[in-house]
């Protein structure tokens, strides 16, 4: 949206204050999503009615979701854009600029062809690039309400994730964070090369992608436990840019709870595929999701997930307490868990993995690693934050790199002197390295 907006004159400020109009991108995927993007709104609509800003413009999940609902809530909002109305951002603000006062939903019927990300304007560092390659999931968790909100899994080409690649490459990406609602199901609405829809395209656009020069980093995120060719694993353990990272949220291991969130696999299939991976990429460092408190979850299910968790000693691992969202199976489900009880067993599994977190970074001292340097700490000289091929932005820990010279965006040998908490603490070695930087 903002690199259309670019395209059409406009320049993005760094405050609303005195801006001609505003838009909120907002999520609606969970209760405290929901609350947050309000409470954005809130304060832009505020905003607006003292004569500070033109216009509020909303786009988004929560756009997509509530629709007329959201109009009725927040009579601030000049115009709403839904997630298949991206393109007509431009037309919304041309409405706001005009001093109309129409307000409306923007909201093309149907999702159309996959939706092109390329001339963004990122506001993310300039190293560093979120890469989009489907939108949409097909899994029917009980829980979730992205299928409600997104529809059904619609795949990019792999020549239109490819060019979107190079493209951010030639700006400046050294790492390219792989990113879909269902990232093993990549390319089984398409027939791609001679093959027939159903089957999973993950590896092959994978193995274009570990090709692609500047490129130094792909990290994978939101790998569901499914789908896990050979050919897939073949290529996570073979190529020379693709992190041995892996996101693979497992939400569970009860066999009870995972048919009750439709998760469709079985704790046996899900101890097997870890063993596997462990063995098929060396140095693999794993982060899951766990959720605690869903619909009839018993204290004792409760203890076979926690011990579970201590057993395989996840490196990375969150959790979210079961939250109850209006117009999913899950939501009908009897047996609900007070969400006091949900919360406690969420702290519980948070402090017994926060041990072993711990206990991974001490492990991490005296090994040399690349870190990729974020950004300098400014009130400190020659001091750098940083992070590993273990350290996703914003979810995991950090490195903190002393050395001279450095810069973002470099790729720098690091020796690990010590861990604090979840973060580590690194001396620079040397230079920074032109060539990809998986351990």
């Amino acid at each position: 949206m903002l690199g259309l907006l670019r395209a059409e004159g406009y320049q993005l400020v760094r405050e609303p204050e005195g801006a001609d109009f505003v838009l909120v991108n907002t999520c609606g995927f969970l209760k405290a999503a929901r609350e947050e993007s309000l409470a954005a709104i809130a304060e832009m609509t505020q905003l607006k009615q003292r004569g500070l800003i033109r216009g509020v413009i909303v786009a988004g999940c929560l756009a997509q979701r509530d629709r007329e609902q959201l109009l009725a809530q927040c009579p601030g909002i000049d115009q709403l854009v839904g997630l298949t109305g991206r393109e007509e951002i431009g037309r919304a603000a041309a409405q706001v600029m005009a001093g109309r006062g129409q307000r409306g939903a923007i909201l093309p019927a149907g999702p159309g062809l996959p939706l092109c990300d390329g001339n963004r304007l990122r506001i993310t560092p300039r190293h560093l690039a979120y890469l989009k390659i489907s939108e949409g999931c097909n899994r029917l968790c009980t829980f979730c309400a992205i299928p409600k909100i997104k529809g059904e899994q619609v795949s990019k080409p792999i020549e239109q994730v490819v060019a979107e690649a190079e493209e951010l490459a030639a700006d400046g990406v050294r790492e390219l964070i792989v990113v879909a609602q269902d990232t093993t199901s990549y390319g089984v609405d398409l027939a791609q090369d001679g093959g027939t829809a159903g089957q999973p395209l993950l590896a092959r656009l994978l193995a274009r992608l570990d090709r692609i020069e500047p490129l130094a980093w792909i990290r994978l995120m939101y790998l569901n436990p499914h789908r896990f060719t050979g050919e897939l694993l073949g290529v996570l353990a073979s190529a020379r840019k693709i992190l041995p990272y892996l996101d693979l949220p497992l939400q569970h291991v009860s066999d009870k709870i995972l048919r009750r969130m439709n998760r469709r696999i079985t704790r046996d299939e899900i101890e097997r595929l870890l063993d596997t991976l462990r063995e098929t990429v060396p140095g693999l460092v794993l982060r899951t999701t766990m959720m605690t408190g869903f619909p009839g979850e018993t204290d004792r299910q409760f203890e076979e997930l926690l011990q579970f968790v201590l057993a395989r000693r996840f490196e990375r691992l969150g959790v979210f307490a079961y939250s109850r969202e209006p117009g999913t199976p899950a939501a009908r489900l009897p047996n609900q868990v007070p969400p006091g009880k949900a919360l406690a067993r969420r702290d519980r599994l948070l402090g017994a993995q926060q041990e072993v977190a711990f206990a991974w970074g001490r492990s991490q001292v005296g090994r040399r690693l690349d870190v990729l340097i974020d950004r300098c700490i400014s009130d400190e000289e020659n001091a750098y934050l940083g992070r590993s091929y273990a350290d996703a932005p914003e979810i995991d820990g950090a490195v903190y790199v002393t050395g001279e010279g450095l810069g973002p965006g470099q790729i720098v040998p690091c020796e690990v002197v010590a861990a604090r908490g979840y973060d580590l603490v690194a001396a620079a070695l040397g230079s920074a390295q032109e060539g990809p930087g998986k351990p």
